[in-house]
Parts: structure tokens; sequence; C-alpha cells
């Protein structure tokens, strides 16, 4: 269908396109009848609408091609790239069309352009494509920017074992193992050469990619690390298929919380999950008074030592309630946010998980640190933990975490 009869595009002279609209010459470049000479002088048009309409037209010749993949604006390139990328399939094919030759022929070219956007727009298209050919997915995969590399290495059915090893061995980008660690069904023998890396981001992808194999001794050499890791330990405790000794080795150095959940999967052996509810109800407990036990006094000393040290920080407060002391816990979350320590005790006493958690967020400590204090100071069970959303983010908005620090302190008043 032509764009109107008294266009007739496909014997309009090139020389007279100077004339039309830049809106006639858009809707030219787009339509699937125009004359391919047509495309072909539209293509070195001065408007870049109408240039990107010719990279999308699907009959666009040879010729448009070759001006259009030199662009000087790169979004053109982009959907050249990307609508050569997609002709990939029937490239594959036996009876292959002159076209998706050309079109394998230029995206070589286009694959080792300087923009990222274009190189993108190609992954974005043959990342699972089976048919594509396999020298421009290694070469995709190795990019060293990620939006190339990152859906091409996690989704690509081409990349095989050896693909992904020596992906890691030479590492394009920072984030090369990381991409890796989160691919679908990763086989151990990857899963082995990311455990034994020291990219604490990539054993944690690693860790939460529920379909990743990984064999039962690198799990616990990664238990065995994951003491000085506390990024890995929720990850660890939600992996399928945790051995009696995994749990049992976990449950010494996981939070509280954590432990609950630990204690309560379904898939562990009767006598683990005894034993790991016997260790929950003990960290619960009270803890008896001893003789050594801090004063408040001494824990609010030691809390202002630490902010004179520039030690008063997330890691600190979480060893102590790892510890389980909760007065020094009390003191250097009232020293941090600024508040009275009968502020923290009122939390406490009124089991107020937003009211702890908006201590946490005053302080300035993420909501990593509000989890285990609403078990060690208030006593809530791991179901009424107030939870973080996702990303760490604190799930209460900053002025409910305003209004509930000001309840608290006009309670006191």
């Amino acid at each position: 269908m032509s764009l109107a009869p008294a266009l007739e595009p496909q014997a309009l002279p090139p020389g007279s396109l100077a004339a039309l609209g830049e809106g006639v010459r858009v809707r030219l470049g787009a339509a699937p009848d125009t004359a391919p000479a047509l495309l072909h002088a539209l293509a070195g048009d001065p408007s870049v609408m109408v240039r990107a309409a010719v990279a999308m037209n699907a009959v666009a010749p040879a010729q448009a091609h070759r001006i259009l993949a030199a662009d000087r604006d790169e979004r053109v390139r982009a959907l050249l790239a990307g609508k050569l990328a997609a002709l990939v399939p029937t490239a594959s094919q036996p009876d292959r069309s002159a076209l998706a030759e050309q079109a394998l022929a230029m995206l070589a070219d286009l694959i080792e352009d300087e923009a990222v956007r274009v190189r993108t727009a190609i992954a974005d298209v043959v990342k699972e494509m089976p048919q594509a050919p396999r020298e421009l997915i290694l070469r995709l995969a190795h990019d060293s920017a990620l939006s190339v590399a990152d859906p091409v290495i996690r989704l690509s059915p081409l990349l095989g074992t050896e693909d992904l090893l020596a992906l890691l061995a030479e590492a394009p980008s920072p984030a090369t193992a990381t991409a890796v660690a989160r691919r679908p069904g990763l086989q151990p023998a990857v899963a082995d050469a990311i455990a034994a890396s020291a990219d604490t981001a990539a054993i944690t992808a690693l860790l939460a990619n529920q379909s990743a194999a990984i064999r039962e001794a690198t799990l616990d050499a990664l238990i065995a690390r994951a003491a000085q890791n506390a990024e890995w330990h929720a990850p660890l405790v939600q992996r399928p298929s945790l051995s009696a000794r995994a749990a049992r080795a976990l449950s010494e150095i996981v939070a509280t919380q954590l432990l609950g959940v630990l204690a309560s999967r379904g898939d562990l052996d009767p006598d683990v999950t005894r034993d790991l509810q016997r260790r929950l109800s003990q960290r619960l407990a009270p803890a008896p008074a001893t003789h050594d036990e801090p004063t408040l006094e001494r824990a609010l000393a030691r809390a202002h030592a630490l902010l004179a040290e520039g030690r008063l920080d997330e890691e600190t407060l979480l060893a102590a309630a790892q510890r389980g002391e909760p007065r020094l816990c009390t003191a250097m979350l009232a020293v941090a946010a600024e508040v009275p320590v009968s502020v923290v005790e009122r939390a406490a006493t009124l089991r107020s998980a937003k009211g702890l958690a908006s201590l946490v967020w005053k302080a300035g400590f993420s909501m990593r640190c509000a989890e285990p204090l609403q078990v060690l100071l208030a006593r809530l069970a791991p179901s009424a933990v107030l939870r973080g959303a996702e990303s760490g983010r604190f799930p209460l908005a900053a002025e409910e975490m305003r209004w509930q620090l000001d309840f608290l302190q006009r309670m006191g008043r």
C-alpha cells in the first residue's frame, strides 16, 4: 500500500526529496513499498527521524544499510543493529537470503561500534537465540560493557562450561563473574571457580542462584568463610538441599532471625530441626545476669569511646548483637541516633518493631541492623520481626519513622 496515490513513492526521483516535508520523508522511509533507490537516498537524509525510519524498514537495501551503519547518530546505528540482529535466525538456514548474509557481515562491524548503545541493541536481540553465530555470542560475552555482556552471559544457550570458565579467567569487566554467577542452571565446575575467588559480590550472587549446582564440599568451604561475610548468610540459609552439617555450621554464625528461618525449614532431618529450634530458644531466652555484665553506664562509656574512635558503625553494632549484648546495643543505638537511652529502652519495652527500625534509621544504619535488634532488644519472635523491603530499604516511609521517634520521645515527657 503506497503512502498516497499522488506521491507515487516508487517513482519519485531522489532529486526531488528536498521539496518534501520531513513528515512525508519519514513516512516514505518507513513504507514497505518505497523503492530501494529512494530508501538509499533517504538513508543520507539530514533528518535523524528520516534516517531512523529507514533503519527500521525491513525492505531497506544493503546500500542503505552501509550508509546507516556509519551514521553520525548512535541511535540510528542502534536501530539498524537491532533490525539486522533479528535476521540472524534466517541467516542460519541453508537457503538463506542474500539480505541475511549481508546482515551477518554488517553485524560483524556493528558489534565493534564504539557506542555501547549499539552493541547493547545487538545483545538484547540475540541473547537467547540458539541460531546465533557462536563467534558473535562470544564477542558480546567478552564485551567490557556490562549492559552488553550481562544478558548474553546469563541467557545464551550457546555458552558452555568451558566458555564460562574462560570468562571467569579473563574477566573483561569487574562484573563479569557476577553475571556468570547469575546464569540459570550453573554447573558445579563453574560454581567451584566462583567460590574459589575473592569476589564476594559474585559469591553472593552464586549463593542466591537457586538453580546453581554447588557441590556439598564447596558449600561447606563457603560456610567456613561466611563468618566474615554477613551478606552470604541469608542466601546460605535459603540454599536448597542443605546437609545436616551445613545447617548446624550455619546456626553457629547467623543472626537470630536467620536462625529462625533455618529452624523453620521443612526439608531438614527432624533431629537437626529439633537441635536448631533448641538453639533458637536459647538465644531468645533472657540472658542471665553475670558479675562481669557491663552496667548501662559502662555500656554508654563504651559507645561514646567507639564514636570518638570512628568505630560506631554497622559492623560493630551487628557484632554486639550477634554476641547477645543488649545493654551495649542499646547504648550504641542511643549514641548513634543522638537520643536518650530511655527512648531506646521504651521502644524495646513496648516491643515496637517500627520504633526500633526508626531509631536505626535515625542512627544512619541500614535495615540490616534493625532486624537482629528487634529480636535482641524487644524479644520479638522471627515471625513478628519487621523485615526490610527490596534491596534492604526501610519498609516504612520517612514521615512515619519521624512520627515513631516523636512518639517515643513524647512518652518520656
